[in-house]
C-alpha cells in the first residue's frame, strides 16, 4: 500500500509539472526608461523622465515633483504585476522634480521608450529648436521650443501634453533637455512648460545623496 501511495504521489507531481502548476515564479523585471508610465502611492499617474545610475552606483530615476511625496511607492503602469519597484526619496517644490531610487532586482533599465532615445543630458532648448517627448497619456509628440520666456529655469514648448504626461522626458535629438511639468490654458493647445534638466542636475548635485552624479543608461 505504501508503495502504491508513493507511486500515485509521483504521478500527480509529474502531471502538475506538465501542466505548469507549482511554486510561483518571481515576476520578471519591469522594463523602465524615460517615457514609461508610473503609478505613485497607488494613485498618481505620471511619467518617468529618465533612469540611470548615480555616483554611488544606485539605480535612480527622475519625475515631476508634484507627482508624489518622499516615501511614495512606485509601480510600473504597464507592469502592475511587478509590484513595488522603487520609492520616491526626495523632491524639490521650487524646481518641481523628484528623485526615485529603484530596486535593481526588479527593474530592467533602458534608454529608449517609444520613439524617444536618451543618450545624454544637455543644455536647454531654444527657439527654433524642435523638441519631442514620450508620455504616458499622449505618447510621442513634438513641437517648437519657445525658450525661457520668464528668464527662469523653465523652457516653454508647443508640444501636446495632458495630465499623466507630467515628468515626460523632453529631448532634442537624443539629448535630454527638460521634463514636462504643466501646460498653460488648454491641453494640447496652450504651450507646455517644464524644468530644464541642467537645473535639476545642478540642484541634485548641490544637495548630494541619492541621485548625485546621475548619468542616464
Amino acid at each position: 500500500m505504501a508503495k502504491r501511495i508513493a507511486v500515485l504521489i509521483a504521478m500527480a507531481a509529474a502531471v502538475l509539472g506538465y501542466l505548469g502548476v507549482g511554486p510561483a515564479a518571481a515576476a520578471a523585471p519591469a522594463v523602465l526608461g524615460g517615457g514609461s508610465g508610473i503609478i505613485l502611492a497607488n494613485e498618481a499617474l505620471c511619467t518617468l523622465t529618465t533612469i540611470g545610475h548615480d555616483n554611488a552606483g544606485r539605480l535612480v530615476g527622475i519625475t515631476a515633483g508634484h507627482c508624489g511625496e518622499p516615501g511614495a511607492e512606485i509601480v510600473p503602469e504597464h507592469r502592475e504585476d511587478a509590484g513595488v519597484v522603487g520609492h520616491l526619496v526626495a523632491k524639490s517644490t521650487d524646481l518641481d522634480y523628484a528623485v526615485i531610487q529603484f530596486d535593481p532586482a526588479k527593474v530592467a533599465p533602458v534608454n529608449r521608450i517609444g520613439k524617444v532615445t536618451i543618450t545624454n543630458v544637455g543644455a536647454p532648448a531654444n527657439f527654433p529648436d524642435i523638441v519631442c517627448k514620450e508620455g504616458l497619456r499622449t505618447g510621442n509628440t513634438c513641437g517648437v521650443a519657445w525658450g525661457d520666456l520668464l528668464q527662469s529655469h523653465e523652457t516653454w514648448t508647443q508640444m501636446c501634453v495632458i495630465e499623466g504626461d507630467s515628468g515626460s522626458p523632453v529631448v532634442r535629438g537624443t539629448t535630454l533637455v527638460g521634463m514636462v511639468n504643466a501646460y498653460v490654458g488648454f491641453a494640447c493647445l496652450g504651450p507646455e512648460l517644464g524644468t530644464n534638466l541642467d537645473s535639476i542636475m545642478n540642484d541634485i548635485n548641490a544637495h548630494g545623496g541619492v541621485g548625485a552624479g546621475y548619468r542616464p543608461i
